[in-house]
């Protein structure tokens, strides 16, 4: 019989303990500092503010830090945090249109009103190892940064001009809340939307990936990808104008999509659309395409049972910290259930061997 360790509380606080020996390393080595996380492995640090729902590279890097680099601990960290923050209003919607681009690429033009704009990217660098980097103190040259001051349109306004492209959809009304309301079906876009922004990067990978090769039939051209900061806006009734409260650095991806037509809509282009806190390309660009595929049913589209196409199974399954929660539960006690399986199978056996015993000679 396997009987529960005594002792609970000092063997866990033993363990955290331990924990933080093991998160701080080789005393011998300086400690890493929450600074050179934030300034050093910002993509990283983006992605821990944008599945946890919460801009504040500080806090980011700190969460990164004491969760010893995993990332969905820190998303975890971060999410638990904010629910502690008070609400004091509401932002108003950002202006993409006047971002201060650093970053901006299109892959249906070649020349663009201001221009592409290649900025910060891994791109065009070489899959090999830099051992320079491992060099302490090497000096580094630093690059030309030039960020678009001019405002760029869209690229998909190019399209409109001439009516081959669906009108962007707009709607003023406040949509829920995915921070403060738990998901509801059937989700309108702006919550597929919430959701997909805070998804995990990997599955949303996985399922925009699932797209290009076939499981939802939406071949797609990256429109536009820009990268920059935004400001933010707040309405303050006090003064009955709205003041900048801050800028904070967006990935927006609208994607270019094939569209044969429908009984009320000619054949033109749709749009998939993706927008995540700072730089993380993947992720939107994965983002837009998953929304795309959400759409079937709005655009009168066969639905042909791909599972991006699937607003249940994409919306309840993306979040990494429920996902986490459901999977790492089962590594906990279950003395009482295990016991309750393990004498069910014994007593199923016990009768099946009963039954298989050759009847006994007169």
């Amino acid at each position: 019989m396997y009987v529960a360790v005594k002792g609970g509380e000092r063997a866990i606080e033993n363990a955290h303990a331990w924990l933080a020996e093991e998160r701080r390393g080789d005393v011998a080595i300086a400690e890493l500092s929450v600074e050179q996380i934030k300034s050093q492995l910002t993509i990283a640090v983006n992605r821990v503010m944008a599945e946890g729902s919460l801009y504040d590279p500080d806090l980011a890097a700190l969460a990164m830090k004491q969760s010893r680099g995993d990332l969905i601990e820190a998303i975890f960290l971060i999410r638990a945090y904010r629910t502690t923050l008070p609400r004091f209003g509401n932002t108003r919607p950002i202006e993409t249109s006047e971002m201060e681009c650093e970053r901006r690429i299109s892959a249906t033009y070649k020349d663009l009103p201001g221009g592409q704009v290649l900025g910060p990217t891994f791109d065009y660098t070489h899959r090999l190892l830099d051992f320079k980097l491992a060099a302490e103190g090497a000096p580094t040259s630093a690059p030309e940064r030039k960020a678009s001051g001019d405002l760029v349109p869209h690229v998909a306004e190019f399209l409109n001009q001439e009516g081959l492209i669906e009108e962007a959809p707009r709607d003023d009304t406040t949509p829920p809340d995915l921070t403060r309301e738990p998901l509801e079906l059937p989700a309108e876009r702006a919550l597929r939307l919430q959701a997909l922004a805070r998804a995990d990067e990997g599955f949303t990978l996985g399922m925009a990936y699932s797209t290009q090769r076939g499981y939802g039939r939406t071949h797609a051209f990256v429109g536009e990808l820009r990268i920059g900061q935004v400001a933010v806006e707040m309405d303050i009734p006090e003064l009955g104008f709205a003041i900048e409260v801050g800028e904070i650095t967006v990935t927006e991806c609208e994607t270019v999509n094939q569209f044969k037509g429908s009984k009320s809509e000619p054949p033109q282009f749709t749009r998939g659309y993706g927008l995540v806190f700072g730089q993380s390309e993947r992720k939107s660009i994965s983002m837009s395409l998953v929304d795309r595929a959400l759409r079937w049913e709005e655009l009168g589209e066969d639905n042909v049972g791909a599972p991006a196409q699937d607003a249940e199974f994409v919306l309840y399954h993306g979040d990494n910290i429920q996902a986490t929660g459901f999977l790492e539960h089962i590594k906990l006690p279950h003395y009482v259930d295990f016991q309750s399986e393990l004498e069910l199978v014994r007593k199923m056996r016990r009768e099946a061997g009963a039954d298989q015993m050759p009847e006994a000679a007169e």
